[in-house]
């Protein structure tokens, strides 16, 4: 496939080294240096695009594509307010859109076992769950794609859980959740790529359920997987999808 980047920092990066040994061609990187490039004409010279940009860009760089009515993986996270638009947007204009927070295989299994695990904790009321996350310090959204999804799974199968809300370590803002708020902890510290772990607390014991990321490399991987699967589909997708 001929693949356009839209970003090309350090995932871009990764990204370009694995569709280049899995037989794809670059045939666009935009980056912020170049958003002049990201025209009609550029985008329609590939056949996908995949988006590991910023908050700030990835709602522009979808229209770009829906406009050019080409194919986009989106990596990036922190625009999920306005995901019902976009899949309206989607499906009134006949594009194809595949997003997830993220895109690691032990990843999505990971979510698949934090939901059996809360609809086993429903027969269990004396456990109180949070979900902690940890990322590199040049992450600019917070909570992380990730631990909303982990938390969106736990409110969706744990009934005594409602919503979520998100508490950032070493801000001046402490919050104290209500009973059925479920608190999402998040820490940047430098060169993590990524840790996130559910606890369940009783007065007795505590289990957890952990994924650590070792590097970027399974993201980078997982994205290009997605864009082979994308190939000749119609419609709106999550990166779960393929997991099906």
């Amino acid at each position: 496939m001929k693949i356009a980047l839209l970003g090309y920092g350090k995932m871009g990066q990764i990204i370009e080294k694995f569709a280049v040994e899995r037989g794809h061609e670059i045939v666009l990187k935009i980056t912020i240096d170049n958003q002049e490039d990201l025209t009609r004409q550029n985008l329609k010279s590939a056949d996908v695009a995949i988006d590991f940009s910023t908050p700030d860009s990835v709602l522009k760089n979808i229209d770009a594509c829906f406009d050019a009515n080409v194919p986009i993986v989106v990596g990036t996270t922190g625009w999920y307010g306005k995901l019902q638009e976009v899949k309206n947007d989607c499906s009134n204009s006949n594009n194809t859109l595949l997003y997830g927070s993220n895109f690691s295989i032990g990843v999505n299994l990971f979510f698949k076992l934090n939901q059996t695990l809360a609809k086993l904790m429903n027969n269990y009321p004396a456990y109180e769950v949070q979900v902690e996350e940890i990322h590199h310090t040049q992450k600019l959204d917070a909570p992380s794609g990730t631990a909303i999804t982990l938390a969106e799974g736990i409110v969706d199968n744990l009934e005594r859980k409602q919503e979520w809300l998100n508490e950032v370590v070493g801000t001046d803002v402490e919050l104290f959740p209500k009973a059925e708020q479920l608190l999402i902890e998040s820490h940047r510290i430098e060169n993590i790529p990524g840790t996130h772990t559910v606890i369940y607390s009783s007065e007795v014991d505590e289990i957890e359920i952990k994924h650590t990321a070792h590097n970027r490399a399974g993201f980078a991987l997982g994205a290009v997987v997605a864009a082979e699967w994308l190939k000749d589909k119609k419609g709106f997708f999550n990166i779960t999808d393929i997991f099906e």
